[in-house]
């Protein structure tokens, strides 16, 4: 068996690409390549789930170590478990993507995203995972459930040091997955007003018109119930997305202006440096450059952000999709962490969110297009060099081009900035259909 890791792990249609038969050879290799004598793992609210979950979980008996199955976790649950017990940690989830879709993603003992190295041995171990090391007798490892939620919960509450959110007035958008639970329980302890959507997950109905791929429900919610703040995860609440008060959505790079400006005036930025990927906006790194704060840029993907952060003793990080990482305080992205933390900052402020937000950065204006391919270009902006030189030179200092095929879909990514929306969008269209020539040769 044969698979290679994207940006998070392997992702694919459930029983066709993502099959019983890989997770359990997933998990005999995870236990492999580690030595470990324990693996706990976590999944969403997908109808494949428990399915995948005992396969992962037999995989990891089959080669002598113990399985700890914590059913529905949030992704940061399962790498709290995997930091707190120093084990493996494996993710049963396709994040954002649709519900027939699930995937699997795994965290090296310590709770951290998998090293190119160890991404490599474990690829490799898939190809005779149960072929050598099967295990028999009293050799054969165990499979029981242990809670992961609530040291988790705990420790999210841990981390606005005493501080209560009471009187703070917040809608929590679940997306029918992995934080239903847990997130309305948290803030509520707190003593947070909490009016929850999207929390009630039947299997299918995962991020379907809800969570932060699509927060339109939630801003409504929020304009009535006139709430201070919402909060929209994703289906594993690795990641996050706001609504203030007057209903309009906060993306990750306000988010990360936010909190970068926050943790600096309270001498908490280390080396006053914060990192984000390619994608975050050209406004972001103007906001930053009059803060006088230092931006490092990484690939996309939040494991690249981890890397980052770890490489440079960094305390903020994330992407405009809304991982946020607060390296002093987690291992991971962690949706309901940031949501904590953002309504922790609203009540200390005493300013609205959208005020907050507007003065932090303004955007400028941004254009995605994804071109569909039929076949994976992963040197797409090598191709295409000549092409984005030519856009990049045009635009000059007041725009920015970039081409990059997706790890996680069958897409080429066209991000377009400039001052002038017509223009952005010209120039999305002309490298969109570049990228069409380029794929089809």
């Amino acid at each position: 068996m044969s698979i290679r890791f994207g940006t998070d792990g392997v992702r694919g249609v459930a029983n066709v690409e993502i099959t019983p038969e890989l997770a359990l050879a997933l998990g005999a290799a995870t236990a492999t390549v580690f030595g470990a004598r324990r693996v706990v793992i976590g999944r969403d609210t997908r109808r494949s789930g428990p399915m995948l979950e005992a396969a992962t979980a037999a995989g990891i008996a089959a080669v002598g170590a113990d399985a700890v199955v914590s059913g529905v976790a949030p992704t940061p649950a399962v790498a709290h478990a995997s930091a707190r017990g120093d084990v493996p940690g494996i993710v049963i989830s396709a994040s954002h993507n649709p519900f027939a879709d699930n995937g699997l993603k795994v965290f090296a003992p310590g709770g951290r995203k998998l090293s190119d190295e160890q991404q490599a041995a474990i690829e490799d171990e898939l190809a005779r995972a149960l072929g050598t090391h099967r295990a028999t007798g009293a050799a054969i490892g165990t499979v029981t459930s242990d809670d992961v939620l609530g040291p988790y919960a705990d420790q999210v509450v841990a981390a606005v040091e005493g501080r209560r959110l009471d009187g703070v007035h917040v809608v929590l958008d679940c997306a029918h997955g992995a934080n239903s639970q847990v997130a309305p329980e948290v803030f509520r302890r707190l003593g947070a007003v909490v009016e929850v959507i999207g929390a009630q997950p039947d299997g299918t109905n995962i991020n379907d018109g809800v969570g932060s791929t699509d927060p339109a429900a939630l801003c409504r919610a929020v304009l009535a119930a006139g709430a201070d703040l919402g909060i929209a995860f994703d289906g594993d609440a690795d990641r996050m997305l706001a609504v203030g008060p007057d209903g309009t959505a906060v993306t990750g790079d306000h988010l990360i202006a936010l909190f970068a400006a926050d943790l600096r005036a309270r001498d908490r930025l280390r080396h006053g440096a914060v990192v984000v990927t390619v994608m975050t906006n050209l406004g972001f790194h103007r906001a930053m450059a009059d803060a006088g704060i230092s931006v490092v840029t990484t690939p996309v993907g939040d494991r690249s952000v981890l890397e980052a952060l770890a490489a440079g003793d960094l305390s903020l990080g994330g992407e405009q999709s809304g991982h946020l990482v607060f390296a002093d305080l987690a291992t991971t992205g962690d949706g309901l962490l940031a949501g904590v933390l953002l309504a922790d900052l609203v009540r200390r402020s005493g300013e609205p969110l959208d005020r907050m937000a507007g003065a932090a950065m303004v955007d400028v204006p941004q254009l995605l297009l994804n071109v569909a391919i039929d076949r994976p270009v992963p040197d797409i902006a090598d191709r295409l060099s000549e092409d984005l030189a030519r856009e990049a030179a045009a635009l000059g200092d007041d725009g920015r081009v970039l081409v990059r095929p997706s790890g996680t879909e069958p897409v080429v990514r066209v991000m377009v900035e400039a001052t002038d929306a017509e223009v952005a969008a010209a120039v999305a269209e002309r490298l969109a259909d570049a990228v069409r020539r380029a794929a089809g040769a």
